[in-house]
């Protein structure tokens, strides 16, 4: 009796367990919209690599806010982290973040576009000035629109860079 039961308990777990699903073309043609949280585009982790020969520029370089030496259009506009961050009134909406054509503004700081290093339609790799609580510091930063422009990646480079890869949604 003990021999079979060793085998019934592997087909139970197995049926609990939850496999990768079968694609089915039929479900695929449908017209009910894929839900699922997009991927991170493999670019945004792997393919910006900073010099680290390069400083951070002492002043905004020239040209900065003119043709294209701005933040490019699908980037602009406001992002949160949550959705409380976009409809708070309250003013507490700390992953709120507002981007203009020159800068980023978060909940307790302000960056102001200093020199660009990589720039495409939904993609910029830029170093900025940052103030805020009395204080002023330099970062280099990554944004990427992603997913049609709904959802922008932002990761941070540099020392003092502690900020994990983030995923913002755009504000309606």
């Amino acid at each position: 009796m003990m021999r079979w039961a060793w085998p019934i308990t592997l087909l139970l777990l197995a049926a609990c367990s939850k496999g990768e699903p079968v694609p089915d073309d039929a479900a695929k043609s449908s017209a009910t919209p894929d839900l699922a949280e997009p991927a991170l585009s493999q670019e945004v982790t792997a393919d910006y690599h900073p010099d680290p020969a390069l400083p951070p520029p002492t002043t905004r370089e020239t040209g900065i806010g003119a043709r294209d030496k701005v933040i490019p259009a699908a980037i602009r506009g406001r992002w949160g982290l949550t959705a409380a961050d976009c409809t708070s009134t309250k003013g507490d909406a700390k992953g709120l973040l507002t981007i203009d054509a020159t800068s980023l503004r978060f909940y307790e700081s302000h960056g102001e576009l200093a020199r660009i290093r990589e720039r495409g339609a939904s993609r910029i790799v830029a170093d900025y000035k940052f103030s805020g609580e009395g204080m002023e510091w330099d970062r280099l930063m990554l944004l990427d629109a992603q997913g049609g422009g709904q959802t922008l990646v932002r990761r941070d480079y540099g020392d003092e860079a502690d900020t994990p890869l983030l995923r913002y949604t755009r504000c309606s």
